[in-house]
This record gives structure tokens, sequence and C-alpha cells, in this order.
């Protein structure tokens, strides 16, 4: 019987160790601008401007990154703005033309991040709202 208990012990303490040694998974978080990023595009002629509207959501690998992007908050934002500043009409009207602003948007960001903290900390860009005139 002493040997049954101490092998069932033996068996609960191991286990219990397992779980304590396993890493713990990253908590991905959202970071969302407030206002919304309101910014202008050159239209086709270049006679008039253009204006995009885009509520934002940036997916952030895990939360303890998020200390991060919000002192840099101004820093994504310039980024954000320049990226839509040169994008052609036809490209921010046009839903392929959408992705591949989020996409560039995606790599100019991890990019900078990069440059300036050495860590790639954003995983995904979300549009939540995107209107443009």
């Amino acid at each position: 019987m002493k040997n049954i208990f101490a092998l069932l012990l033996l068996l609960v303490s191991s286990v219990a160790l397992a779980q304590e040694a396993a890493p713990a998974k990253p908590k991905v978080v959202y970071y969302g601008f407030d206002p919304d990023i309101v910014t202008n595009y050159v239209t086709t002629g270049q006679k008039s401007l253009g204006y995009v509207r885009v509520t934002m959501e940036l997916m952030i690998k895990d939360e303890k990154y998020l200390p991060i992007i919000e002192h840099h908050e101004p820093l994504i934002l310039n980024a954000i703005v320049a990226t839509f500043g040169k994008e052609p009409e036809d490209i921010i009207k046009s839903l392929t033309g959408r992705e591949e602003i989020r996409l560039k948007i995606l790599r100019n960001l991890n990019e900078l991040l990069k440059k300036e903290t050495g860590v790639e900390a954003v995983q995904d860009v979300l549009f939540t709202k995107y209107l443009y005139q």
C-alpha cells in the first residue's frame, strides 16, 4: 500500500512540475487610435485632394509590447499618415489596393519599431472603418 501511495505521489508531483515548466503563451492584445486617422491623398489629375478616414486596430504580438506601442504612438501615426499620402487614388479606392496599403503599413511599422526598439511588435493591422472621398 505504501508503494502505491508513493508512486501516486510521484506521478502527481511530476505532472505539476511539467505544467509549471511549460512556457507561457503570448497574449495578443489590440491597440486602437482615438480619434480616427484622417489624411489626404492626391486624386487623379492632381487638381484636388481626396481624403481618407480610417479606424484602425493594431494586433500586438504580446501584451508586454503594449507600453512600446503607447510610447511610440506619434511615430506610428506619422508612418501611417505618410503611407496613405503616398498612395494614388486608384489604390486608395480599390479593395486590392486597401489590402496592399494594410500590408505596407504592417511592414513599415515593424521596420520602424525594430529600428527604434529592436522589437517587431505588430502582428497585424486591421481596418475596422475605411472611408474615402
